[in-house]
């Protein structure tokens, strides 16, 4: 049989482009080749696209050539451009490995369905409510899921600090990782919170700190039905988990680790499974997402973020949930090709 042709997409113009070559890099070390043919795609972070050998330290500056997808459904790809024209690559399916903005938002999910491309993950309007958090919890929470308390901040909006429940957290609402983000104990340290929020998005979001331990449950969407990898627990050393935000990740962070699987009860640990499943029904999402939550002690679950597209990388909470409930990412990757491919008509 001929190998499927895949186009993964990786890099991206967001904050998060470093952290999108190193889920790629994964992904290529754990794509069967005999049975996919893949083609690497790389976004610079001015936005330009590459047609590369692979997602690896150089690739921006090895035979990389200028590339586009095309929004022509008879093309079904890539338009490479040569010096006198261009060359037409079909592909079969796109893996958008892009986190964050214009990638998980709904932006490249647009342009693959104009393609008419088969694509892993998460359509337009799932990735765009999920990477708005305000949206999420209003979504969530008219389905009965339970949400932090949370205020929504507009464009030069004032806030009246009296009015808050401190601890508070202020983030950018629609922005990935935790850039932008801070904890906030005292009406003093408001405005240089939400002046941090701005840097990476306009619309500002404050919610109420809940108390309890965080926890993280990965969902992959099959074609029967939903499976969940192991819960996973932050712990906490100090101050308030960052993800992606430590200098060398891959050797740990400084105030925190995972517990995989979460050292809770199994009746939690079942809750936790089930109350994911519903977050992902509910907001719509397809084929993979990570559902971070809360688990408050007296055993109430409660909505953190849904990632719509989690990292994959050697030290990401996804792969390794799944790695504990015996999935490894070549297994994974196998079957969200077969899932996007079962549902490519939209």
């Amino acid at each position: 049989m001929s190998r499927l042709k895949v186009g993964v997409i990786f890099g991206g113009a967001s904050e998060e482009h470093p952290v999108s070559i190193k889920s790629a890099q994964e992904v290529a070390r754990n794509l069967d080749t005999e049975k996919y043919e893949p083609f690497w795609i790389g976004i610079t972070t001015g936005g330009d696209w590459k047609l590369c050998d692979g997602p690896d330290t150089d690739w921006e500056n090895r035979s990389a050539r200028p590339v586009t997808l095309s929004p022509d459904r008879s093309v079904h790809g890539l338009l490479v451009m040569e010096q006198e024209g261009y060359e037409t690559m079909r592909l079969d399916l796109v893996f958008p490995m892009l986190h964050g903005k214009l990638g998980e938002d709904g932006a490249i999910q647009g342009l693959l369905e104009l393609s008419g491309i088969p694509y892993v993950g998460c359509d337009i309007q799932s990735s765009a409510v999920c990477m708005d958090k305000s949206l999420a919890y209003t979504v969530a929470k008219s389905a009965g899921i339970a949400t932090p308390n949370f205020w929504v901040v507009t464009e030069n909006e004032k806030v009246d600090p009296d009015r808050l429940p401190y601890p508070v957290f202020v983030k950018p609402a629609r922005s990935g990782s935790s850039f932008g983000v801070s904890k906030v104990t005292r009406e003093d340290e408001l405005p240089s919170a939400l002046s941090a929020a701005r840097q990476y998005d306009s619309k500002v979001l404050i919610e109420e700190a809940v108390a309890g331990s965080e926890i993280g449950c990965a969902v992959l969407g099959e074609l029967f039905g939903l499976i969940t990898g192991e819960v996973d627990r932050v712990d906490l050393s100090h101050g308030f988990f960052r993800i992606h935000q430590e200098d060398s990740p891959e050797t740990g962070s400084d105030n925190s680790a995972f517990v995989v699987p979460a050292d809770i009860s199994d009746e939690s640990r079942r809750l936790v499974q089930e109350t994911a499943k519903t977050i992902y029904r509910t907001l719509g999402c397809k084929g993979l997402a990570r559902v971070d939550m809360f688990l408050t002690a007296d055993g109430r679950v409660v909505l953190n973020e849904v990632n719509t597209m989690p990292g994959m990388t050697s030290y990401s909470r996804y792969p390794r949930m799944m790695a504990a409930a015996g999935l490894p990412l070549s297994d994974v990757i196998d079957r969200l090709v077969a899932r996007a491919l079962h549902g490519k008509k939209r």
